[in-house]
């Protein structure tokens, strides 16, 4: 008689998992021995509809599998490294769930409660992976988060440099938050469940599952504290041509070769042995762990979960060949620690991953969503406009839009971005997520799911600029204008000096009507300031918390992007701070000299307003 093996699917809760060590406890490995399928495969997840199929996973050498779903039987036989694969055909959506079962002589794993539906990736960083239990009314979405068609796929840590061919199921143990997380495992969506769950993952899959009513599936694959470098292939970093991404990969590579293992431990041991003196002499209890030296060699600059190269590896390639329905990115925190050189390669890379997951995911024109960097810091006013312009931040939320817009406008209809940076908070991780996940939910539906005429999701887009009689006029693609009907904020100009000032914006005017009445043409706006007599350029939302409210009209929430017309790097802005020459890469010392700059430009500004406020009340008390 055949030997029935189930999957493992019912784990301790998280609560009893505090029980366990302070490191990771993995109860499924990422590949188990005998007949196995890969660990994204398991009782109770989504299955992507409409798409053929890959299942696959790891048997003895030369062993024929069995792979059976209703009256479909596909048949493989493992290779040398064991592996075997099958590709099943394609299956409409499906609430009634049904079984896969994987056979080898007498060996049967049986996967349960499949549904067929839609599966969405979560990548980027801490801000996609940001818990719903976190957020401004997560606790409201907890409550109400009985969704039995939506299933949920948290990915477990997991960095190269060889590629991984699976992931484990495990207690994952967070030092940030001091407890496990439960990983690798599908789950139903329930209040327990969700809580931990991205919270723009899950508003996002929760619109779409209910406007669509198919069976929804996420995997998130989301790791905090990442670099747009670590989530592309490190084969494709090295085809690239950028002189920023190759300068990069020259010093990691050295940094890497260069690393000696025994000499770090030897220097560890020669430190642990002063640290043991320390101690003794000044008579400190010493704890029974922390008496012998460390033996353990370290994998230096490989060790770094930012390597080129390495998430991706370790988290994007055990998923190589699934099928999927799209993806959203969440991403550019890191890459903004490293000034305009960073800048300039995050713009090299951004493009060059996209192609890349696409390909993993074995569709060149796979949905594929961009978040732009969300806010951090003090919120820019007019006071301090200038100086909250210096941030290098400001520009991965550009490079991000400008990598849309030129997917968009090769005609790629299946890129997708999401401005969030209105969305404003001054922590780093702002707890505005909710509406983030809507306004992606709004772009899938729109363009994914057949409801275009109901909904728009399309930013507005400037079309042309021209300059005159001292303004400058932009031209759009749609009416715009301040949701609250005040003043429209956030756009700045500058002329050759490059000292960019905040702005009036007006609609231009197209005449009157048959009363006299003065009519406007809310797809153009007459920028113009008293600070900048000729202006030649403009910047819109230039800050990390950045002025501006401007967005498509209609009440449809869709903010237009952080954009200028100009491309002067963060050390060029304005001219004239160094006189010896703009640095390739500033120093600290070379920032400052530019804050300080900006911080003039900010008052000499102020003085100039207070003036022309003084002269207008005079006026005002000459009349009365």
């Amino acid at each position: 008689m055949a030997l029935l093996i189930t999957q493992l699917l019912l784990h301790s809760p998280c609560a009893s998992a505090q029980q366990l060590p302070r490191e990771n406890v993995i109860d499924i490995p990422a590949v188990s021995g005998g007949l196995s399928v890969s660990n994204v495969f398991q009782s109770g997840m989504v299955l992507q509809r409409d798409k053929p199929f890959r299942i696959w996973g790891w048997a003895e050498p030369g062993e024929v599998v069995h792979v059976q779903l209703a009256n479909t039987r596909q048949t493989a036989t493992a290779a040398a490294d064991r592996r075997w694969e099958v590709t099943l055909p394609k299956q409409e959506a499906s609430s009634l769930p049904i079984t896969i079962r994987v056979a080898s002589g007498e060996q049967t794993l049986e996967l349960e409660n499949i549904l067929i539906g839609d599966l969405w990736l979560l990548g980027g960083q801490s801000n996609m992976e940001f818990e719903l239990s976190k957020v401004e009314n997560g606790a409201l979405e907890i409550v109400s988060a009985n969704f039995p068609r939506m299933r949920i796929l948290t990915i477990p840590y997991g960095q190269g440099p060889a590629e991984s061919p699976g992931f484990a199921r495990l207690h994952e143990w967070s030092d940030w938050f001091g407890r496990h997380f439960r990983k690798g495992d599908w789950n139903e969506c329930t209040p327990e469940v969700a809580r931990e769950l991205s919270a723009i993952g899950y508003v996002f899959a929760r619109r779409v599952h209910m406007a669509a009513n198919v069976p929804v599936g996420v995997i998130d694959v989301s790791r905090g504290g990442t670099t747009v470098e670590t989530w592309t292939p490190l084969s494709t970093l090295r085809e690239l041509d950028g002189a920023r991404t190759q300068q990069m990969l020259r010093q990691r590579d050295a940094a890497a070769a260069a690393w000696d293992a025994e000499a770090d431990l030897q220097k560890r041991i020669a430190d642990h042995q002063r640290w043991l003196q320390t101690q003794q002499e000044q008579h400190k209890d010493i704890a029974a762990d922390r008496l012998e030296p460390p033996t353990d060699l370290r994998p230096g600059p490989l060790g770094d979960h930012n390597f080129p190269g390495h998430c991706y590896a370790g988290m994007i390639a055990p998923l190589r060949g699934l099928s999927i329905k799209g993806i959203l990115f969440h991403q550019g925190y890191n890459n903004a620690l490293s000034g305009s050189a960073g800048v300039e390669m995050y713009r090299e890379i951004l493009p060059a991953m996209i192609a890349a997951w696409r390909q993993t995911f074995s569709d060149s024109s796979l949905p594929f969503c961009l978040l732009s960097l969300c806010t951090e810091g003090e919120p820019q006013t007019r006071r301090d406009y200038s100086e909250k312009m210096l941030n290098a931040g400001i520009e991965i939320r550009e490079s991000q839009y400008n990598t849309f817009l030129d997917l968009f406008r090769s005609g790629d209809r299946n890129i997708g971005f999401v401005s969030t940076y209105d969305l404003r908070r001054r922590w780093y991780h702002p707890q505005q997520k909710l509406p983030a996940g809507e306004r992606a939910a709004r772009w899938a539906l729109a363009t994914q799911y057949g409801f275009e005429r109901e909904l728009q999701w399309q930013p507005p887009m400037i079309i042309d600029m021209k300059a005159e009689s001292g303004t400058l006029r932009l031209f759009f693609d749609s009416d715009v204008g301040d949701p609250a009907d005040g003043v429209m904020e956030g756009f700045a100009v500058a002329g050759i000096d490059r000292q960019f000032h905040p702005v009036e914006a007006a609609y231009a005017e197209k005449g009157t009507d048959n009363r006299g009445r003065v009519q406007y043409d809310r797809r153009q706006l007459v920028l113009s300031s008293p600070m900048v007599s000729e202006p030649l350029h403009y910047r819109y939302a230039w800050g990390r918390n950045p002025m501006g409210n401007i967005q498509k009209a209609g009440n449809l929430d869709l903010p237009l992007a952080t954009q200028r017309s100009d491309q002067w790097r963060m050390e060029e802005v304005p001219l004239g701070v160094f006189s010896d020459g703009i640095p390739e890469e500033a120093s600290r010392a070379d920032m400052n000299r530019i804050r300080q700059a900006l911080r003039e430009q900010d008052r000499q500004r102020r003085i100039h307003e207070a003036r022309l406020l003084l002269q207008h009340e005079s006026v005002e008390e000459s009349r009365r």
